[in-house]
């Protein structure tokens, strides 16, 4: 199984604290699908061993293409891979593009699953991230999408500077009584060269104060465990059923195509990305060149993604698995370097037996660990 990622590159305007490639300019829409066309066609060969399970619309903003351009690119895929019956199809979108006709017009479609950036139902804190929708484009386009997608993943940013607890509980209360089935939720961090880096260097807006993302971060595991979600993955919560199969392929480790300007892909041992440039990627697809650049990913690169992303998840690092694809010496060093932090009470290893009463042991962060796990993780690092 594989899945494909569609990178679609444009905004209404830009968010102070984004540092994904888009452009606010629409000039070259047209011919940017064009060429997402052509470059589906041109990498079909990758996935030839595989069957499409997931295909993302990610952003930008996606919500910014009509219905019909969406369909064009959806039967690009079906024209050139082979995809299971009903694969979970997603779209980001942005509450000020789900009207309550776009939303019926879209659940007609062939998408099946609207990831929406919320981000915040405040309005202070939409206008200080420059948002491009308002608290009560928010509200009014969850009440409608609720009634027509059984599948919604909202975004929620917290660790806002000056957020209090109970207003960070008031916007988890909203989400939960819209009974959305998923939330992806983040710190906001000041990434370099964005507004909000120049903002905090400027004394224009308050640094980031990570004691309080800390106590957003627990209270949020908290409250969505008590009413049924499973924190799947550092970043994410989904009810039973409802965990994000494209996403939860990255964390897995399958294959996956990304098509369109800035787009990265991961093909066994290869990883690869697109030019983050518009102008080139359409000038460079027209001439049915691929703009891309690739890496070869060493034993090591690939041991040490592998306990990245693993101890983001439940799933953890299989001490088995490290051992059978990398060896005992990977083993011992994984071993050796994460005893400090399960004398911490930072990491743990679970004993569990499989259907042939085989030890399987699990390393993973415990709940006093989580907040700080790519850090603990990049310390167990063969370098």
């Amino acid at each position: 199984m594989a899945g494909i990622y569609i990178h679609i590159p444009f905004c209404k305007q830009a968010c102070f604290y984004c540092d994904f490639h888009f452009s606010t300019s629409l000039k070259k829409k047209d011919a940017l699908i064009l060429a997402l066309v052509e470059e589906l066609e041109i990498q079909k060969k990758e996935l030839a061993n595989y069957t499409v399970e997931t295909i993302y619309f990610g952003g930008g903003t996606p919500s910014l293409l009509s219905n019909a351009e969406l369909e064009v690119l959806i039967a690009a895929v079906y024209a050139n891979y082979k995809v299971i019956e009903n694969p979970e199809i997603t779209l980001e979108a942005n509450p000020d593009d789900l009207t309550a006709n776009r939303i019926m017009a879209l659940a007609d479609s062939s998408i099946n699953r609207l990831s929406i950036g919320i981000q915040s139902f405040f309005e202070d804190d939409l206008k200080s991230m420059n948002r491009a929708h308002n608290a009560d484009e928010a509200k009014r386009c969850l009440e409608v999408a609720t009634r027509y997608f059984d599948n919604i993943t909202i975004d929620l940013i917290y660790g806002i500077p000056n957020m209090s607890l109970q207003k960070w509980d008031a916007n988890l209360e909203q989400a939960f009584n819209f009974g959305v089935s998923h939330i992806s939720s983040y710190a906001l961090t000041v990434e370099p060269k964005t507004a909000l880096d120049a903002f905090v260097k400027k004394g224009a807006f308050p640094p980031i104060d990570e004691d309080l993302a800390l106590q957003h971060f627990n209270h949020l595991v908290k409250r969505t465990e008590a009413v049924g979600f499973v924190h799947y993955e550092i970043s994410n919560f989904g009810k039973p059923h409802y965990f994000s199969k494209h996403n939860t392929s990255y964390w897995q480790g399958k294959p996956y195509l990304g098509i369109g300007p800035s787009a990265h892909s991961f093909l066994g041992n290869e990883r690869r990305w697109n030019v983050s440039n518009n102008t080139k990627y359409i000038e460079a697809i027209e001439n049915e060149i691929l703009p891309i650049t690739s890496e070869i990913l060493s034993r090591e690169d690939q041991f040490n993604e592998y306990v990245m992303t693993g101890l983001r998840t439940i799933w953890g690092v299989s001490l088995n698995r490290v051992e059978a694809d990398f060896g005992p010496d990977f083993l011992q060093h994984l071993n050796t370097l994460s005893q400090v932090f399960i004398n911490d009470g930072l990491l743990c290893v679970l004993d569990e037996f499989d259907d042939s009463n085989t030890l399987m042991q699990r390393l993973t962060a415990t709940q006093k660990g989580k907040f700080l796990i790519d850090g603990i993780a990049s310390e167990l690092f063969m370098i």
